[in-house]
């Protein structure tokens, strides 16, 4: 957790709003206020609105940027071990673990010839504030996966999340594991 503190953006910056998750950009040269960096991801407010931005991003408000690097791929296809390494670098924006290891990703599918990849994934609530923040979450980073094109995230609530589908680690490091 961090000290809010101003800041002004090096260059145009991607952000997505909280809590709908929609898509803006923060211009070069705007004063920004950082409220929390969590999960290698930052929140700030801008002109009255509270906006997201990705952890790889950073250096656009003069953080350090999370890396997160793909070996090329060696053929036209989508690697499914990149695919679950992109969505096991996005975290839960209360608390910083993994929506992998906190079991809510139930199944990813890549569409080879289409250049897609379709993730189901549910949240810790059915009425969770940050679901289309999450959702923004994973298509970006999915997004960054070599030779994808398109991400679709859909949001399930079947079977419901309960804190078993945690891995032992994230319950752990939850404080939930007796």
């Amino acid at each position: 957790m961090i000290q809010k503190k101003m800041l002004t953006t090096q260059h145009d910056c991607p952000a997505r709003r909280v809590p709908s998750g929609e898509k803006t950009v923060i211009p070069a040269g705007q004063f920004v206020t950082l409220n929390q960096a969590l999960g290698g991801n930052y929140t700030v407010t801008w002109m009255g609105n509270m906006l997201r931005i990705d952890g790889t991003d950073g250096a656009a408000i003069g953080m350090t940027p999370e890396d997160l690097n793909f070996e090329p791929p060696t053929d036209d296809n989508i690697s499914e071990d990149q695919v679950w390494k992109a969505v096991d670098s996005v975290y839960d924006p209360e608390i910083p673990i993994s929506i992998r290891s906190l079991g809510l990703v139930y199944k990813v599918d890549i569409n080879q010839q289409n250049k897609q990849v379709l993730v189901d994934m549910t949240l810790t609530a059915p009425g969770c504030g940050m679901g289309p923040v999450l959702v923004s979450d994973v298509e970006y980073r999915v997004g960054k996966v070599p030779n994808v094109e398109s991400v679709k995230v859909n949001l399930v609530f079947d079977p419901p999340w309960s804190r078993e589908m945690m891995s032992e680690e994230a319950q752990l490091e939850a404080g939930l594991f007796f």
